[in-house]
């Protein structure tokens, strides 16, 4: 069983010069390949997944860093504002629920 690949004639956005079979241009060497670029636009937006991930886990909230502050009067303020920031958000939740009913 023999697989024939087909040529692929791809013109260059930048220059205009057409390259076959290739991912970048023969001439000014600018990327062609819409997979390649595809593939590189996903890996760019993982990396800033994982970036905002990587912020959020090192820079927490308010409440959360008074919460783990090692004065004790201190932690209590975190805690309440832990507290209340959870009640407001059952309160939003109910009246979200309670109106689409």
């Amino acid at each position: 069983m023999s697989v024939t690949r087909t040529s692929s004639n791809v013109k260059c956005g930048s220059c205009g010069v057409f390259t076959e079979n290739s991912d970048y241009c023969k001439n000014c060497g600018a990327l062609i390949s819409h997979k390649k670029i595809q593939e590189l636009k996903a890996e760019k937006i993982k990396q800033e997944f994982i970036e905002e991930a990587k912020y959020e886990l090192e820079n927490p909230g308010v409440a959360k860093r008074l919460m783990q502050h090692p004065f004790f009067l201190y932690k209590i303020i975190g805690w309440i504002l832990h507290s209340v920031f959870l009640v407001v958000s059952a309160i939003g939740a109910f009246l979200g629920w309670f109106i689409a009913w």
